[in-house]
């Protein structure tokens, strides 16, 4: 439970904003700036967004203009605009509408935040201070703004530099169609005032709200009733839209709507960031589009805050190799001088995809994102034990086998989650009640890099299931790393637009794809774990398997225990270089 609760603060954290401390950067006196910090922009619909606006004294020219635009509003973020001032631009923070100084009443994030930067961006183009060119950057919801802002892109907007961007609907509020719980506090954090209300969100009542939800069995969508926080219009507005439809479509690019996106771009994320789904989604639906794109990628063992602005060099107890701890919030602005002032690009971004292999002390970078890897290797979950364990084989099954799990879905007592990000380095892995599948020991050095991705095989004895897969490196002295991870909804496997249930006792195959990339060297002696389980946990909505709408069951719908035939024929796929 100890292992559970801290991971469930981590998790809190995710779509918290960088903090002034992450970037140590002093400015000058106050009397050397022009600063407006009360100003209140026109949108065309007729609402009102707060900005504030720093430019530096004596100068007269025209300049370019870097703007962040966000949901969180602090006093602290003058400081941001400031560092703008002084690097040569005039600096804007913008934000979402009803925060700050904004008269609106009702906060609703990713609902307006496009088309209200498009309108920031065409104020900052029609003033004398402004050059016309506008460029963008800041992590997490700031990095969902920024492809928000190029739905409609503006011809002032030059460039973004978006770092582990939210995917509104695709990585959160929900991950592959499972909606996870930690956000539900967070929407109280961003609209309990004009401000944050840090105090009641970093306070424990969350915590042990999830844990008497999980034992009391309530139906997910109660979550409000049982806070004594009541009709909670986000959290409802998000419950109402439980696949990939127009309402997460109408936030952000979709599709052909990347194909217009002709500025350049620098995303920045890491291999345990948790919005690391989010910005490679957008990466690579922006090279799908506009194969062409000057679009760079930047990414390394690094977290949600980290790929954001300056790594830190022990990360969940693992230290990153010396050539991964890089200052990324100078490269940041190394991109921008390249844009606007011709100033010659951050020496990193050698290729399109630049990431660092840990365990090597080096960088690769690959001309796109197919080319990191050059084969695959193919696992099959087999039942045949050696010392009493599953493995991982790679040889294909000859004859159909199966592997029983049972799951009661009613019980209080145990806990089933795939999380394990609140740690890198384990002696032993965490007891989640999954199936542990090992590989024979690797006879030479391995480099993983990419996502892996599989076909499960299966029968059940209920309509749908959340699963997940969680890969480890064991290393020959008995150490387990964590790699990467996968968690989704059986329902939505073929499409997260539209839900296809499945029919118990029929085998069936579940294909899944969308986990999180990684890079590692994995060492001669080694061998590759797998652990398969079903989500049972107070850290995501609980699928009892009737085929309802998950956010309405109940600890009543569990019924009998669900079972599982996980068949032989289930293989994963990991990219590797050899």
């Amino acid at each position: 439970m100890r292992i559970l609760f801290s991971l469930a603060l981590l998790c809190l954290a995710l779509q918290q904003p960088v903090t002034a401390q992450t970037t140590p950067y002093a400015s000058a006196p106050e009397s050397s700036y022009i600063i407006n910090d009360t100003l209140l922009i026109n949108t065309r619909d007729g609402a009102q967004v707060s900005a504030l606006l720093v430019r530096k004294k004596g100068v007269q020219k025209p300049l370019p203009t870097i703007l962040i635009f966000t949901i969180y509003a602090r006093v602290a973020d003058i400081r941001k605009a400031q560092e703008a001032a002084d690097r040569g631009y005039a600096g804007v923070v913008a934000y979402t509408r009803g925060k700050r100084n904004s008269p609106e009443t009702n906060v609703a994030p990713y609902e307006y935040d496009g088309r209200d930067a498009y309108d920031v961006i065409d104020w900052i183009a029609h003033q004398s201070w402004s050059n016309q060119q506008v460029g963008m950057y800041g992590g997490s919801y700031s990095g969902f703004a920024q492809w928000a802002a190029t739905k409609q892109l503006h011809p002032a907007l030059k460039t973004i530099v978006p770092s582990a961007s939210v995917a509104p609907g695709l990585d959160a509020p929900m991950m592959n169609n499972v909606i996870m719980t930690f956000p539900f506090s967070w929407t109280y954090y961003v609209s309990n005032n004009k401000w944050l209300d840090t105090a009641d969100y970093n306070s424990r009542h969350w915590n042990d709200l999830l844990w008497q939800w999980y034992q009391e069995g309530s139906s997910y969508r109660s979550l409000d009733s049982l806070a004594n926080r009541p009709n909670n219009r986000i959290f409802r507005s998000w419950l109402a839209h439980p696949t990939y439809d127009t309402y997460w479509q109408n936030m952000i690019p979709y599709r052909e709507e990347f194909a217009h996106i002709n500025i350049p771009v620098l995303t920045t994320t890491g291999y345990f960031d948790g919005g690391q789904v989010g910005a490679t989604y957008y990466f690579r639906e922006h090279l799908r589009y506009v194969p062409n794109a000057q679009h760079y990628l930047l990414i390394g063992p690094y977290g949600h805050f980290g790929c954001q602005g300056y790594p830190d060099s022990v990360f969940n107890n693992y230290r990153i190799d010396p050539s991964a701890n890089i200052p990324i919030h100078e490269i940041i602005y190394q991109w921008f001088d390249h844009i606007f002032f011709g100033k010659d690009k951050p020496a990193i971004l050698r290729n399109q995809v630049n990431y660092q292999v840990m365990g090597t002390n080096q960088w690769k970078h690959a001309a796109s994102w197919n080319t990191t890897s050059n084969d695959t290797l193919t696992l099959y979950l087999s039942k045949t034990a050696t010392n009493g364990q599953p493995t991982l084989s790679s040889s294909r099954p000859q004859q159909p086998a199966y592997i029983r799990q049972v799951v009661d879905m009613a019980d209080r007592r145990t806990v089933n989650s795939y999380y394990y990000i609140n740690s890198i380095l384990y002696d032993s892995l965490p007891d989640n009640h999954g199936i542990v599948f090992k590989s024979a020991p690797l006879s030479a050095p391995l480099e993983l890099t990419g996502c892996f991705m599989g076909k499960l095989s299966a029968t059940i004895s209920k309509r749908d299931i959340d699963f997940s897969v969680v890969l480890f490196e064991q290393t020959a002295k008995g150490q387990y790393i964590y790699l990467t991870y996968f968690m989704g909804r059986a329902s939505y496997a073929q499409d997260h637009r539209v839900r296809h249930l499945l029919t118990p006792g029929n085998k069936t195959t579940i294909p899944f794809s969308n986990s999180y990339m990684t890079s590692r060297q994995l060492q001669t002696g080694s061998r590759i774990v797998a652990i398969v389980n079903i989500n049972k946990s107070p850290f995501e909505q609980i699928n009892y398997g009737t085929g309802k709408d998950v956010s309405s069951e109940t600890i009543r719908d569990a019924g009998t225990p669900l079972v599982i035939k996980w068949h032989n024929d289930s293989f994963l796929q990991l990219p590797v270089w050899r």
